[in-house]
C-alpha cells in the first residue's frame, strides 16, 4: 500500500524538479546581481580615501566624522562608527572590531543561499533523474511493445534533470567563492585604511603639541 502510494507520487516524473531548479536559479542570479552592486558600493574608493586622509592631516580626524556619517563604502562606515565610539585606544580597537564584524555580516547576507545551492543542486537534479528513470521503467511495464526505445527515451529525458542541476550549481559555487574572496579583500583594505587614518591623526596631534 505504502509502496504503491509512493510510486504514484514518483510517476509524476522529473518535470516538477526542473521547475524547482529553474526557480532556484532565478533566485541565485538575483542574489549575484544584488551582491555585485552592493560590493561595488562598499569597495574603498581611492579618490575618496585620499580626500579623507587629506582632511585628517589638515584638520584632525574629528573633522571628517560628519562627512562620512552616511558613507556607502565599507571604509567610511567602520571609520564613522570607530570615531563615534572609540574615545581611547582600547575602546577604539574594540569599536573597530565591532564595526568590521557588523558590516561583514551584512555583506555575507544571503551568500549562504549560493553556497547551499551550489552544494545541493546536483543532488536535486539527480533526484529528478531517479524519478524519471522510475517513470521510464513503469511506462515500459505498461507498454512492453515499445521495448528498449521506451526506456531509453525516458532515461534521456530524465538525465536532463542532472544536467540542469549541474548547470545551476556551478555558477552558484563560482559566485559564492568569488564573493567570499571579495569580502575578505574589502575587509582587509578597509580595516588597514582605518588604522592608517588613526595613525595619521595621532601623528598630527603629536606634531601639533611639539609645535607649541
Amino acid at each position: 500500500m505504502l509502496v504503491q502510494k509512493l510510486l504514484n507520487i514518483t510517476l509524476s516524473g522529473a518535470e516538477w524538479v526542473l521547475y524547482l531548479l529553474l526557480v532556484l536559479s532565478v533566485f541565485s542570479v538575483a542574489i549575484m546581481i544584488e551582491k555585485f552592486i552592493i560590493f561595488k558600493m562598499r569597495e574603498i574608493k581611492k579618490e575618496r580615501f585620499e580626500e579623507i586622509i587629506r582632511n585628517i592631516r589638515e584638520k584632525g580626524i574629528l573633522s571628517v566624522s560628519e562627512s562620512i556619517a552616511n558613507g556607502r563604502t565599507f571604509f567610511e562606515r567602520i571609520l564613522s562608527f570607530t570615531i563615534a565610539n572609540g574615545t581611547d585606544a582600547a575602546k577604539r580597537e574594540e569599536s573597530l572590531n565591532i564595526a568590521v564584524m557588523r558590516e561583514k555580516l551584512s555583506l555575507e547576507k544571503r551568500l549562504a543561499f549560493l553556497g547551499t545551492l551550489g552544494n545541493n543542486a546536483p543532488f536535486i537534479g539527480l533526484f529528478g533523474t531517479v524519478l524519471g528513470i522510475i517513470k521510464a521503467f513503469h511506462d515500459l511495464s505498461v507498454n512492453q511493445q515499445g521495448g528498449a526505445a521506451v526506456v531509453m527515451a525516458g532515461i534521456s529525458e530524465a538525465l536532463v534533470a542532472t544536467a540542469v542541476g549541474l548547470f545551476v550549481a556551478i555558477p552558484a559555487v563560482v559566485a559564492y567563492n568569488y564573493f567570499m574572496r571579495w569580502i575578505k579583500r574589502i575587509v582587509t583594505e578597509s580595516e588597514t585604511a582605518v588604522r592608517e587614518a588613526f595613525l595619521i591623526s595621532e601623528n598630527k596631534n603629536t606634531g601639533d603639541k611639539d609645535g607649541r
